[in-house]
């Protein structure tokens, strides 16, 4: 079933129809929240009568649990909705267009997609606040280049993770934002005559409201940024557990064997949450792709909006939860990292800096702690426990208190 037939009539080709028939039935429950919402306004412009909008809100309610409705012969969803709304479908859309019905339930999905994100990312940010918790005191070298630079604790540096998530979460939320608004009342780009009550949140021109896909492009960044920070979370759960570095363990129930090698414990949501940023950055770069060009109002072009939009949810949703069970899973070998934080060399930096509280520049309390290090002389002042507690917010030593604003940032208790 299509909405436009009347004008091909059962001309089109079936490798044509191939080509262009959606791949949209996510959209099924939100396509019917939009289309109750434009029911609404037909009603009160005396256009659906009471029994029919109440007949309408029962029916969409039952399409919305039943994507078996949705057949093979549908176009898309919106096809599919109006052919099980029967008569009542057959009016229902006078005063819309697929352009503007399209973009209000692609926002809807958009919204439940920043809200479920959200929900994701904060279930996360717990368990690493808990491990941080647990692990305030624990002494850790903290790295630059990959070369071990100051000490920290563990807790410090998982404290790091949670900002990283934080800002993921305000990535979404802005998100969410930018989809609040409704394309409903556009039409297929210039309104209706048929002067129907606006919707909340109306958007303000009724070409923008069908052809804009801001919001999309919006909840990709938020994916590929958080699937970035995934990434580098996931490269230091990998580094930790390997042999050389010898910090974590992870658990049996988050990591996989090898087909040929029996000792083998592989870190493989750590890798997969690495490699799916790519995937991630791919998918906002081709939407980009795909409507930097468009003349407006609306193109067809405009389908391509939903597939990266689909699988990013996904990613997301599973992503975070796989990484939650891996994290929550994770054994710490504190004596490995203790030793780790032992090497004198991290407290260089504290030497040059006791140096500069005697009154020497820091340039030359710089070189004279260089050279004592360069020809094998140097001797630290004090332990990597002390020099922590002394460096307080925003580094190591003010971890608990971190961890606390942490908490109350997120809503979080205890």
């Amino acid at each position: 079933m299509t909405l436009w037939s009347g004008r091909v009539g059962s001309s089109l080709d079936p490798a044509v129809w191939e080509f262009l028939h959606a791949a949209d039935a996510e959209l099924l429950p939100y396509d019917c929240e939009a289309t109750y919402q434009h029911a609404q306004r037909l009603n009160g412009a005396g256009l659906l009568t009471d029994d029919e909008l109440s007949w309408a809100e029962t029916r969409l309610a039952a399409i919305a649990q039943d994507p078996g409705g949705y057949l093979p012969e549908d176009e898309d969803v919106h096809s599919a909705i109006e052919r099980q709304l029967g008569d009542v479908g057959r009016k229902i859309h006078a005063g819309r267009s697929r352009n503007d019905q399209v973009a209000a339930a692609f926002r809807l999905y958009v919204l439940d997609a920043c809200a479920e994100a959200r929900e994701e990312i904060e279930a996360l940010a717990l368990v690493v606040l808990s491990f941080a918790e647990s692990e305030a005191e624990t002494l850790l070298p903290g790295y630059t280049h990959l070369q071990r630079g100051q000490p920290v604790t563990l807790g410090h540096h998982l404290l790091a993770w949670v900002e990283m998530l934080d800002r993921d979460r305000s990535r979404f939320a802005a998100a969410a934002g930018a989809a609040a608004e409704s394309p409903l009342g556009a039409g297929a780009l210039a309104g209706s005559t048929l002067g129907l009550p606006a919707p909340p949140g109306q958007m303000r021109n009724s070409i923008d409201a069908v052809s804009d896909r801001d919001f999309a492009l919006d909840y990709l960044y938020a994916a590929a940024v958080l699937y970035t920070h995934l990434s580098r979370i996931g490269e230091e759960i990998v580094l930790w557990s390997t042999g050389e570095f010898g910090f974590t363990r992870l658990p049996e129930s988050a990591a996989t064997g090898s087909s040929m090698m029996p000792q083998k414990l592989n870190p493989d949501v750590a890798e997969l949450a690495r490699g799916k940023a790519g995937t991630a950055i791919g998918r906002l770069t081709g939407l980009l792709a795909t409507v930097k060009g468009l003349p407006l109002a609306y193109d067809r072009d405009l389908q391509e909006d939903k597939a990266p939009v689909f699988a990013a949810r996904s990613d997301v949703r599973l992503g975070l939860r796989a990484l939650t069970v891996l994290i929550s899973g994770l054994e710490v070998d504190r004596e490995r990292m203790a030793a780790a934080a032992s090497d004198p060399l991290v407290l260089a930096t504290d030497a040059a800096e006791a140096l500069v509280q005697e009154g020497v520049p820091f340039r030359e309390a710089h070189a004279r702690v260089a050279e004592s290090v360069r020809v094998g002389s140097f001797t630290p002042v004090g332990t990597a426990a002390e020099s922590v507690a002394v460096r307080t917010a925003p580094g190591p030593g003010g971890v608990r208190e971190a961890i606390a604003d942490a908490r109350a940032r997120f809503g979080l208790s205890l």
